[in-house]
């Protein structure tokens, strides 16, 4: 019976699923946009998974991203990790010598500083658009490109544009007014790969000590003009691993996979879990005044799980 081991990925632009064997060799994958949706996607994910795959194979789970928690309560995850250990678990068996890990998503970006295999700093940001994958987005959208097309095109340009990033606001009116000046598309193009390579370094990377092996991850990996951005401004090479756009839920699979294995079994719910009907609702408690937020998971009308209060109120 082949054996495999279910690492979910829960993000706020994206969900990530993977299946990995005992040699942490990848068996499955699937990159689906959230959508708001994390449980109505994940089912998806599950049914897709449960029609090429039976309850058996699967012998362990692990979660990670903004919706960990969510995702860990749906499916019955043997561990929970946060983006940073999964992420840098999935670069280390691909690269033990890595030293150095950029994550560019849709909504967030990410600095991960190794050294000896062992986490030693490490930077996020979820506030500015302007380092991540949806201001790209935007951009090809006004630009009227697709966005697979993005970085081909950056590639062609000889002289770029220089495009102010500090800011996605300030950056999109800035595009604008060397548009409306008459510079061509290609150069345009660059200057925006320019601007985010910038934006992350001076934000992200601020004060960090980025040393080679560079590994590039992250949905905006993908965009040649981006990599060839950071190598031209970094003088490094950039790594980009095979499946660098599922990284967090193969660290994930493989945290799942030790934890189910020194445990002896797995906290698995079952592949069947898509035809299961869950509800989330939020409600305030005004118990103190930290006003926490409480989030609370039901199966139809059985409660799964509360969760978001300091104090363990409602938590259980």
């Amino acid at each position: 019976m082949d054996r495999y081991y279910l690492g979910i990925d829960v993000g706020s632009v994206s969900t990530n699923v993977v299946l990995i064997d005992d040699n942490n060799h990848l068996a499955y994958k699937k990159y689906i946009r959230t959508q708001g949706k994390p449980i109505d996607m994940i089912k998806v994910v599950i049914e897709e998974v449960a029609e090429k795959y039976g309850d058996d194979t699967i012998q362990g789970v692990g979660t990670t991203g903004s919706g960990r928690y969510l995702a860990s309560i749906i499916i019955g995850a043997d561990e929970v990790k946060n983006e940073i250990t999964s992420h840098a678990i999935a670069s280390l068996t691909y690269r033990p010598d890595i030293k150095t890990i950029m994550e560019i998503g849709g909504q967030d970006s990410k600095i991960i500083i190794l050294r000896d295999g062992i986490v030693v700093d490490f930077a996020m940001n979820t506030v500015c658009a302007a380092g991540t994958g949806s201001f790209l987005d935007r951009q090809a959208i006004r630009l009227g490109i697709e966005i697979s097309d993005f970085g081909d095109l950056a590639l062609k340009s000889n002289n770029a544009v220089r495009i102010a990033g500090r800011c996605a606001v300030f950056a999109e009116s800035d595009m604008i007014h060397k548009q409306q000046l008459g510079h061509n598309q290609e150069d345009i193009i660059k200057g925006l790969c320019q601007a985010l390579t910038r934006n992350y370094l001076s934000n992200i990377g601020n004060g960090k000590d980025i040393k080679s092996p560079i590994m590039f991850q992250g949905g905006v990996a993908a965009n040649k003009g981006i990599t060839k951005a950071f190598e031209d401004e970094l003088g490094e090479e950039i790594i980009i691993p095979p499946n660098f756009d599922v990284m967090g839920a193969i660290g994930a699979a493989i945290i799942g996979k030790e934890k189910a294995k020194s445990q002896g079994y797995t906290n698995f719910n079952g592949l069947d879990i898509y035809k299961k009907d869950y509800n989330v609702n939020g409600f305030e408690c005004e118990g103190c005044s930290n006003l926490c937020e409480i989030l609370e998971i039901k199966e139809n009308e059985k409660t799964l799980a509360r969760y978001g209060d300091k104090c363990g109120k409602w938590s259980y």
